[in-house]
């Protein structure tokens, strides 16, 4: 659903394809000529516009419903031409129903709330930020900095095949591994899983956590600008737990 409706649904006014974490799910940022905005609240797609007497909404329930269905409703042309990126899902059988679990769906999205919030906690004091997108291609919230080791890459994944679960990132995009060997314990930068954020306040403990890996690789913007224009939807060369980088077409 993320990749090829809300994507999807994006690229085709512009070619960018960047999502946003949102208080009660995932989105796009406005775009087209009515600033549709289309947005997953758990089991629902939800459609906002622009028309003549003002915003409108329009929800549609996935429940039994077929992806092929949610981008019908959404105005998406699946059969278009779509790169989001190598390791993006390809659209399978989109009229076989969507299997939705709502729980699991729920705890997705209030993993992105918090690492939202996590992110927008770090952004005071980072030199050149980039907003914070979500990318379909991996399913990873992250925003981009500079820092005096070069730029750095801090993010939240719901967990992949490097990290099977929820964790927290920091990946600079130099060799270099500054300050505290002990924080750098992945191959490309610093990971900690959901699990063990410890204490009453998760948002707290992941904030700590990426200011601690921007310390460690300098806080300053003497390095350049890490990340492009159109709020934060240029070159963000990240890398995360799968080793992949940015395209910079986001």
């Amino acid at each position: 659903m993320a990749t090829h409706v809300l994507a999807r649904a994006r690229a085709a006014h512009g070619g960018r394809f960047g999502l946003r974490a949102l208080p009660s799910g995932i989105g796009t940022p406005p775009f087209g000529p009515d600033e549709t905005v289309l947005r997953l609240v758990g089991t629902s797609l939800v459609r906002e516009r622009q028309g003549a007497d003002g915003r409108t909404a329009g929800v549609l329930d996935l429940s039994g419903r077929s992806l092929a269905d949610a981008a019908g409703w959404a105005g998406v042309d699946l059969a278009s031409p779509f790169s989001p990126g190598s390791d993006a899902p390809g659209v399978g059988e989109a009229g076989a129903p969507l299997d939705l679990d709502p729980e699991a769906a729920d705890d997705l999205l209030a993993w992105f709330a918090t690492g939202s919030r996590a992110l927008d906690a770090l952004l005071p004091g980072l030199s050149d930020p980039t907003a914070a997108q979500l990318w379909p291609e991996h399913f990873d919230l992250a925003l981009a900095a500079s820092t005096r080791s070069g730029g750095a890459t801090f993010g939240v994944s719901p967990g992949d095949d490097g990290v099977p679960e929820p964790y927290v990132y920091v990946a600079p995009w130099e060799d270099g591994r500054p300050g505290d060997p002990g924080f750098w314990n992945a191959p490309f930068g610093a990971v900690v899983t959901r699990a063990e954020l410890t204490g009453a306040d998760p948002v707290g403990a992941a904030a700590a956590f990426l200011r601690r890996g921007w310390e460690l690789l300098g806080p300053t913007g003497s390095a350049g600008r890490a990340g492009g224009s159109d709020a934060g939807d240029g070159v963000t060369p990240g890398v995360d737990a799968n080793g992949a980088e940015g395209d910079g077409t986001r």
